[in-house]
């Protein structure tokens, strides 16, 4: 955003504009409070993988690709056939031509094992090599220096001054920063003195002292935002979050100023002995970004592996019967027990199949976890907002901890204790002596945590919507989500709305843990005000009016199910007056089915986990201080399925599967199908494509050695004691020490719904479009059997779906042996 007031020539305007693009290629770096997945390549959606290779190959130096011995191993094992390899070659063909199946089976020998690429070199690095400095090093420590300060979230007690924004505040920290001059960067403090006080006049004078054109500055700038890592990625979420409301944000160029500065320095100090080298580096970011054949056939090959999974998937489905009414509709089932709705998370997957086997009078439901109510929250003792929904969309209502009375109060005053307690203790003066003085009190906490000895009761009173949503506004938002649940008729005696989070103890990365619909946070607020919502006598004679009638003996029951452990917190307190008593047999017997529930998941997932020696053991591992796997997460996350729970009840989809229910059949106008495509299908491939980047490329977008890790400011995570954040995944979430444990796929999206919708959904919506045309994820149409029927093709195109091991089915792609 440029100063109104101020005029700036042409060439700066262009190089304006790139400056700004470039920061748009950097995704964002959500806080540690709320940390959740992003998507690593949003800023490279509007083009396929194969380019996005060439691209970062030249400003990362990184393969975004898995190593070629990856699938050679997938090929040994009879995972990925010819008939993969042929389809993929298809699908590549319209974009990328001149490879051929001989070619595919070079490249997955090992003699034509594809090697690392390597970044453009910065000035930086030029100067590194003729002077034997590690300039980059001293660079990045320096930046980060002040970034921690810069930005720090209350972390520190002593705060700076960030008047006038991040490039202000860094010239008046890097004239008093004796540092670079220390290492023999001569006269650094009085260059950045010189330097202009717009951020936006230091690039464009360091722009043209280095001889970066506009048709050079778009990979140029992109490079050097690259070197920042984490810290221009939390500039980008900055500006994410300005947009989302309605503003706009300029930290990441601001960034981008100062690493310029620091080139732009070196450059005057070695511009004997590296100008004819940076003149060919300038050249070669004026050429386009073009991916080589190598890029072609990895891209080609990650095609493949993800349609062998497919492949997989749709055996995996087509193993286990389907009873269809033979209209084709859903059959109307005896009104069942308890229904218990769950998140789409690929976790919920495995306790929601746990829980439907202790009685076929279960039914469960997958939905979003914020349950449709994506509230900016205040917690009780707390003057911090919390935004518990999806990132990608605003607020829609406000919602706080219930008003205080009694205990309750002194539980808030007590909180508010807690909190300045903490304060003190971490105060730089106070903080030695308070180890002193009161580390023996902590003896009790250390020991319980150890021992897995935590309260669990849930006691505190139910979250409350704002009182100024009214009554219609209620009942209205209580009938969209409904409708988007799918949950319309039939309601059972108990109805469970499930929000999950998770107990971990010592683990920066807790809020990646919890639910990403909720914005890092746990989903117990949001499942809370929906059950409170529709408990609502209110709303339930205002949803009858409006042709959804509940039962009078339906209640809705608000629960946390713990991923990490897999018990589950009811809460209870929050029914109305009365419910307890008339549904004592109903609860009791719920109570006995999530415990055999916990303990059959807890089982299957003990299996995976590194160390875990049986489902008992899980439990321990939540509150073990030195545990680096408390559990996957999302871990192995591949699927993503929008059906009636019918079409896949039954089926063990392993924990990698986000299950939504979704009937088309009842979706009038197909309203549900349009927020699952644009919301739901969009976060799952924020989190598929996290664990991708983090699994393939973990120097670039990877969150580093858990063993290894120091907060900075509350924001991030450092690899050591300095320098750059690291963004995504920690190592140990994707690997067990031995191999990767998330399959680098991207994610496969399955929706029971008539194509022409979806056609028409693309079509009204080119960045969800762009996700499916360029390959980022893969959309297949599934029919009323529960079989993957019909692959989107890209450009609005379809084609039938073709399994590929049967016979035929070569020709059946129209291509030729080679």
């Amino acid at each position: 955003m440029l100063m109104k007031h101020e005029t700036y020539p042409a060439a700066l305007l262009e190089l304006v504009t790139c400056a700004n693009q470039a920061a748009r290629a950097i995704p964002p770096l959500f806080p540690l409070t709320a940390s959740v997945a992003v998507n690593p390549f949003l800023g490279q959606r509007e083009e396929p993988l194969a380019v996005t290779s060439a691209r970062l190959a030249r400003v990362a130096g990184t393969r975004v690709t898995p190593q070629r011995s990856h699938w050679a191993a997938k090929q040994a094992a009879g995972e990925l056939t010819d008939s993969d390899l042929r389809a993929a070659l298809a699908r590549a063909g319209a974009q990328f031509s001149g490879v051929t199946l001989a070619d595919l089976h070079a490249a997955l020998t090992p003699a034509e094992a594809a090697g690392d690429p390597v970044a453009l070199p910065t000035v930086a690095d030029l100067a590194a090599e003729v002077s034997g400095i590690d300039w980059p090093g001293l660079i990045e420590d320096r930046i980060g220096a002040f970034a921690a300060s810069h930005f720090d979230q209350g972390q520190a007690l002593w705060q700076p001054d960030r008047s006038g924004g991040a490039y202000a505040a860094w010239r008046q920290f890097a004239t008093r920063d004796l540092t670079p001059e220390v290492h023999r960067l001569r006269g650094f403090g009085s260059f950045v003195s010189a330097t202009n006080r717009s951020h936006w006049r230091a690039i464009g004078r360091a722009s043209e002292t280095l001889g970066l054109t506009s048709e050079a500055a778009g990979t140029g700038f992109h490079r050097w935002l690259i070197t920042l890592q984490g810290w221009a990625q939390y500039g980008r979420y900055l500006s994410w979050q300005a947009e989302l409301e309605g503003g706009s944000d300029t930290t990441t160029v601001e960034l981008l100023a100062i690493r310029m500065v620091f080139d732009e320095a070196l450059f005057h100090q070695y511009r004997g002995q590296i100008t004819a080298r940076w003149a060919a580096v300038v050249t070669a970011h004026e050429t386009p970004v073009t991916p080589s054949r190598d890029h072609i056939i990895d891209a080609i090959l990650q095609e493949a592996g993800e349609r062998a999974a497919q492949r997989q998937l749709a055996t995996t489905l087509a193993a286990t019967p389907r009873q269809v009414a033979e209209d084709g509709a859903e059959g109307t089932a005896a009104r069942p027990a308890v229904q218990a709705a769950f998140c789409i998370d690929v976790r919920s997957e495995v306790f929601r199949r746990a829980l439907e086997a202790q009685d076929s009078s279960i039914e469960t439901i997958g939905f979003a976890g914020f349950f449709g109510l994506a509230t900016a929250h205040n917690a009780a003792g707390s003057d911090v907002t919390e935004g518990r929904g999806p990132v990608l969309l605003t607020a829609g209502v406000c919602s706080n901890a219930a008003e205080p009375g009694g205990l309750d109060l002194a539980r808030r005053y007590a909180a508010r204790a807690r909190r300045a307690w903490g304060r003190f203790k971490l105060a730089a003066v106070s903080s030695f002596a308070f180890v002193e003085a009161t580390g023996p009190v902590y003896a009790g906490k250390l020991l319980r945590d150890a021992f897995g000895v935590s309260g669990r009761a849930a006691t505190d009173p139910a979250p409350q919507l704002d009182p100024s949503v009214d009554l219609d506004s209620r009942i209205a938002m209580a009938k969209t989500i409904l409708s988007a649940m799918s949950l319309t008729d039939n309601f059972a005696p108990v109805v469970l709305l499930a929000g999950h989070g998770a107990d971990v103890t010592n683990n920066p990365h807790a809020s990646a843990l919890h639910c990403g619909a909720c914005g890092g946070h746990a989903g117990d607020v949001n499942a809370r005000l929906l059950a409170g919502l529709l408990n609502d006598a209110g709303v339930r004679a205002g949803l009858t009016a409006a042709g959804i009638e509940i039962p009078q003996d339906t209640v809705f029951l608000a629960a946390l199910h713990h991923t990490t452990t897999d018990q589950v917190t009811l809460y209870e307190q929050d029914l109305p007056a009365g419910c307890e008593t008339r549904l004592a047999r109903d609860l009791s017997r719920l109570r006995r089915w999530i415990k055999a529930a916990g303990a059959l998941a807890r089982s299957e997932r003990a299996a995976r986990l590194p160390r875990a020696k049986a489902g008992g053991d899980i439990l321990r591992r939540s509150s073990d201080w030195a545990e680096l796997r408390p559990e996957w997460g999302l871990a192995g996350c591949r699927a993503f399925v929008a059906a009636p729970r019918s079409r896949t009840e039954g089926t063990a989809l392993d924990g990698q599967s986000f299950l939504h229910s979704y009937d088309w059949r009842a979706d009038e106008g197909f309203g549900v199908l349009e927020l699952i495509l644009t919301a739901p299908v969009v976060v799952a491939s924020w989190i598929s494509l996290q664990y991708y980047g983090s699994s393939v490329a973990p120097a670039l977008f990877g969150g580093g050695n858990k063993l290894l890790h120091n907060v900075a400011g509350g924001i991030g995570v450092l690899e050591g004691n300095g320098g750059a954040l690291k963004p995504g995944l920690p190592w140990q979430s994707v690997h067990d020490g031995e191999a990767l444990q998330h399959d680098p796929l991207r994610l496969t999206v399955v929706i029971e719904a008539p194509r022409e919708a979806m056609t028409q959904i693309l079509e009204r919506h080119p960045q969800v479009r762009d996700l499916f045309d360029n390959g980022w994820l893969h959309l297949i149409a599934m029919d009323e059997h529960g079989q993957l029927a019909w692959r989107y093709d890209g450009d609005l195109s379809w084609s039938r779906f073709d399994r590929g091991d049967a016979p035929g089915a070569a020709a059946s792609l129209g291509i030729a042996a080679e």
